[in-house]
């Protein structure tokens, strides 16, 4: 009983210079320190812009993509040589650009890996397919089935999407693919 008061002192006391010292808490203090990514949801987003205004192109370099039926084990390992990417999109071919899925930098290593150590030369004329239905190879090379390792549904935007619902989608998921 006698401990009460001067406990109560004590942590008023440092609640007091804790305030003086800084309005954000230690945690807090600790994310903006080490430059984490992270979107406070108390913050507010009062911006009105659209995805389209703050999207950058980097270097006017073309986007990395890989086609569903048509990339080669040759030209997905340059891909990935000349990207530091964390992923790449799927696309049905190099002209429609329509997405088809998304996969990761790991897995596609991973399963060129595995590949390589099923067969004992893989030749990089061999088609890396991320369909269901593998197309006919006349005498090449047998194909590598990719399709399992592909995300059909990843999260998408347009560029007409309001900066509000992107920076909402940021907070509720993750920045996951940073």
């Amino acid at each position: 009983v006698r401990y009460i008061v001067p406990l109560m002192a004590a942590s008023m006391a440092s609640k007091w210079v804790g305030d003086a010292l800084g309005r954000m808490g230690i945690y807090d203090a600790h994310i903006d320190l080490n430059g984490y990514p992270f979107l406070d949801v108390k913050d507010e987003f009062g911006h009105t812009t659209l995805a389209a205004d703050v999207m950058q192109p980097q270097r006017n370099e073309p986007l990395a993509v890989i086609t569903q039926d048509s990339t080669t084990v040759a030209e997905l390992q340059q891909i990935m040589k000349s990207t530091d990417h964390n992923g790449f999109p799927v696309v049905v071919s190099r002209e429609s650009q329509y997405l088809v899925g998304f996969v990761l930098r790991r897995d596609l290593l991973l399963a060129t890996d595995n590949a390589r150590a099923r067969l004992e030369s893989l030749p990089g004329s061999s088609l890396c397919v991320f369909t269901q239905h593998v197309p006919v190879v006349g005498s090449g090379p047998p194909p590598i089935k990719l399709r399992k390792i592909v995300d059909l549904a990843p999260i998408t935007i347009t560029d007409q999407t309001p900066m509000e619902t992107v920076v909402d989608m940021f907070r509720k998921l993750g920045l996951r693919q940073t």
